[in-house]
């Protein structure tokens, strides 16, 4: 397929990015010609997605790293900068998640999901933003539906995401002087995905959830990346602070059958 979008030239940053929706957003960048550098909390795992990038043929790098350390992370974009130059597209999409009752979260896994979802998404934002300062330079956050549909068995989720996109918000208002665009993706029920995996682990899950998203389809890993490479071009160059779903119009069709099948996994699990 033609590749709609030129990032030659351009460094690409994605936190989060050795599996799932993030490694498919690396996946994007790399394809259009970026050089991609990714981190995540796993070396095995770094190494084994550095070796999928570079079928692209592009410059990768892997960098092990938790987002809850911000050291560590200012550590491994100063060394990303080293190697392939300034930050043009910063990416933070690392997350945590389970599913439980708020009676059944402890304080420990609240407060473990909120530092991976929210916190380290403001780590990497922070440490990001010396080597990001620059006009046209872009953020992009990875939120969640449970950001803006309160979902029972996911308090700790719906807290953490809701933090995200007011963030985004908060940081495209100081961060737009300095001509940085900042902006975040909701991603609906996508295939091939840890998540869907855990929330529709059986063929009769999986059709109830289909059946009730508008398009009657999960949504692919690289309809997420085309949108996460519009946002990081020019034809997105007068958008910022903004937050969209890139679901199938699971957002307008509600999320009662999502937290049916939660609760099934939560009754399958207990």
């Amino acid at each position: 397929m033609a590749q709609p979008f030129d990032m030659t030239d351009r460094h690409v940053f994605v936190a989060g990015g050795s599996s799932g929706i993030n490694l498919g957003i690396a996946h994007g960048f790399a394809a259009a010609g970026a050089a991609v550098a990714i981190a995540s909390r796993t070396e095995a795992r770094v190494q084994a997605a550095e070796e999928e990038l570079r079928g692209h043929g592009a410059s990768v790098a892997g960098f092990a790293a938790d987002v809850r350390d911000m050291d560590r992370v200012g550590q491994v974009l100063a060394e990303a900068v080293a190697k392939f130059g300034p930050i043009d597209v910063l990416v933070s999409g690392a997350a945590g998640n389970f599913v439980a009752p708020a009676t059944g979260i402890s304080s420990n896994g609240f407060r473990a999901v909120v530092d991976i979802d929210l916190v380290g998404t403001f780590h990497v934002l922070r440490a990001g933003f010396e080597h990001l300062r620059k006009p046209g330079a872009v953020a992009i956050n990875i939120s969640a539906p449970q950001a803006v549909q309160p979902m029972a068995l996911q308090a700790h989720v719906c807290a953490a995401k809701a933090g995200v996109d007011m963030l985004t918000r908060a940081l495209a208002l100081e961060w737009g002087p300095d001509g940085v665009r900042v902006n975040a993706i909701i991603p609906g029920p996508i295939e091939d995905t840890e998540g869907m995996a855990r929330l529709a682990a059986t063929p009769e899950a999986e059709a109830r959830l289909k059946a009730n998203v508008p398009l009657r389809r999960y949504g692919t890993k690289a309809e997420i990346a085309n949108m996460a490479l519009f946002l990081a071009s020019p034809l997105a160059s007068y958008v910022t602070g903004v937050v969209i779903p890139v679901d199938g119009g699971s957002t307008v069709a509600g999320t009662e059958t999502m937290m049916q099948a939660m609760q099934a996994s939560l009754e399958q699990a207990t």
